[in-house]
């Protein structure tokens, strides 16, 4: 029987003591401090912004971070997803025996605001593990061990975690859907009319160019866990590579490539990124004189130059829009990065946005070449 996940809890982030990642979520991205635990080396800090919590793990010890998993990789990372259970317990006897790996098998913690059970299972997605948390009992802001932290408002850029998007070898997606499937419950979600799960969503870049496949998968009804997106790259010749090629690249193997957070103003929240020293990644020159598209800005209701002076990408019809806009690596090793998101009624992921962005990769690859 698979593992119910009731709602993803946080994501959690290995870096070295002194990468700057705790600095610029809150500097950048108006994340705030929420809690602290410095111990056996290790300095665990987790940040939100609405209902997005990041924890970034920075260091070493001799023993496993608390709640994680210490990946060791070779470079920062995106390397535990956390989600809330009924039961830890249960959930990891489950999975032990559907064949899984249960590297931290279930261990208690306890404080003064009560207890949380916790334990950690590995994931067939490259260094990337999942969590698996019960902590009915507990009162306090974040998790058991934690000490509270005092912070300043949030600007309000960020209201949730929309979407998170692995990045895969080539072929291995469906091996991945389909243990998601068995272990945790997860359901194809077709992205377009008639779908194949095990074809998925194919955005070509252009005859012979190769592209993206992309296979969304989601939680029953019921649960607050986010759209997981497996990305792949199509065959094809290309003056360079695209971005999962990169990321596989760079990072040494599949992971979590990015992680869509939901915005009620995307307008708002990439002026106020911009505005901070935010690194936003440009599109194509011509994706705003496409033919049809300052039609389809304005009818969703916004100004075609201020979209395009934020580099704010805008996709759909019927009166479903989608607006993305995305940033540069948060990492020197040019991997992981994060996507500002906000939907005027549409579903998807938007072909048009998705060519957008395979195309700015491209380019902007070619202007660090000539660099």
């Amino acid at each position: 029987m698979a593992v119910h996940a009731r709602r993803l809890c946080h994501i959690a982030f290995h870096v070295p003591a002194g990468q700057p990642l705790t600095q610029d979520l809150q500097r950048l991205f108006g994340f705030q401090p929420l809690a602290v635990r410095e111990a056996e080396g290790w300095r665990q800090l987790a940040l939100r912004s609405g209902d997005a919590v990041f924890l970034v793990n920075e260091g070493a010890g001799p023993r496993e971070p608390l709640y994680g998993l210490d990946p060791r990789h070779a470079v920062p990372s995106a390397t535990n997803l956390c989600f809330d259970v009924a039961d830890a317990g249960a959930a990891a006897r489950a999975l032990v025996a559907r064949g899984c790996s249960v590297p931290v098998p279930p261990v208690s913690v306890k404080d003064t605001q009560g207890t949380a059970t916790y334990a950690v299972v590995s994931s067939p997605a490259g260094n990337l593990s999942l969590t698996l948390l019960e902590r009915a009992g507990f009162r306090g802001p974040f998790l058991p061990g934690f000490q509270p932290m005092a912070s300043a408002a949030s600007p309000g850029w960020v209201s949730h975690v929309d979407h998170l998007t692995l990045a895969c070898t080539p072929g291995s997606s469906p091996t991945l859907m389909r243990w998601f499937y068995d272990c945790l419950d997860f359901r194809h979600l077709p992205l377009s009319p008639g779908e194949d799960p095990e074809m998925g969503l194919e955005v070509t870049a252009g005859s012979g160019r190769g592209g993206l496949k992309l296979t969304a998968l989601q939680t029953p009804p019921g649960s607050a866990v986010p759209t997981l997106v497996l990305a792949e790259t199509l065959p094809g010749d290309s003056s360079g590579q695209d971005q999962v090629e990169q990321f596989l690249a760079r990072h040494r193997g599949p992971g979590l490539q990015h992680v869509g957070l939901y915005t009620p103003n995307i307008v708002e929240a990439s002026e106020g990124v911009a505005v901070a020293g935010g690194r936003l990644l440009a599109p194509p020159e011509a994706y705003y004189q496409q033919p049809g598209k300052e039609r389809q800005i304005l009818a969703a209701g916004h100004e075609p130059s201020v979209l395009a002076r934020q580099g704010i990408l805008l996709d759909g019809d019927e009166g479903k829009f989608l607006l993305q806009v995305f940033t540069k690596s948060l990492f020197p090793e040019d991997t992981f990065f994060l996507e500002l998101i906000q939907r005027q009624g549409a579903t998807g992921f938007g072909q048009g946005n998705i060519r957008a962005l395979w195309q700015s990769v491209q380019e902007q690859a070619a202007r660090d070449r000539e660099a």
